[in-house]
């Protein structure tokens, strides 16, 4: 598949969606591709999302978050967790962890970038990058955005497609939605509440 179509969508993704033709996607990232201490993450509702919206769909998702990780971590464990399953799609989740352990933001891109690289490289698969969630704390939600402003550069030039999970959120937060009803004690880690915005916001990049 290579790099995405000039839409910045999966379109060969959905295509076989459509088709119903059976396909591999795998989400690596951190704690929140985890699902982390929720009955039901992210991936479980876009799972239902996709069969509601292709009702034909042949589809298995691979989880591959794993608690704390951060993008040079995902780089590490890219060829295991990821291209060994030969995949048709690839999320691709990290930010809050590279922001919290001190990572500069272009070192974060570089890594990212270097996950894009293998993916092409070594597989046919088509690439979703996944901001995460937005923060209660405005200092903290200004570096995030830094990490974020990386993905769209990233999104940019190399044509993949970006789901803007913390885009999403906002919005809901602005429209009336309690930010503390969204995240969990820690006031990091969603809700399932806040997973299911989560998975609206990646929804968007397949429909």
């Amino acid at each position: 598949m290579q790099k995405s179509h000039p839409s910045n969508r999966p379109d060969l993704t959905i295509q076989s969606l459509r088709a119903g033709e059976p396909i591999t996607i795998v989400a690596i990232g951190d704690s929140l591709t985890n699902g982390w201490m929720v009955r039901k993450g992210y991936l479980d509702f876009l799972g239902e999302m996709l069969r509601e919206t292709y009702p034909k769909a042949q589809f298995k998702i691979i989880n591959r978050g794993i608690p704390g990780d951060t993008a040079d971590g995902g780089l590490d464990r890219l060829r295991g967790d990821v291209i060994d399953f030969d995949p048709d799609c690839v999320l691709v989740q990290f930010a809050l962890n590279d922001m919290f352990m001190g990572y500069p933001a272009a070192q974060y891109k570089n890594y990212l970038q270097a996950i894009i690289d293998s993916l092409i490289n070594d597989t046919s698969a088509e690439t979703v990058l996944v901001t995460s969630v937005c923060l209660g704390d405005t200092r903290e939600n200004e570096r995030a955005n830094e990490f974020y402003e990386k993905m769209e550069e990233l999104a940019r030039e190399n044509g993949v497609s970006i789901a803007r999970v913390h885009a999403h959120w906002a919005r809901a937060i602005a429209d009336g939605a309690a930010f503390r009803t969204l995240v969990q004690s820690d006031m990091v880690h969603p809700t399932v509440e806040g997973y299911r915005l989560m998975a609206e916001a990646i929804m968007q990049v397949f429909r």
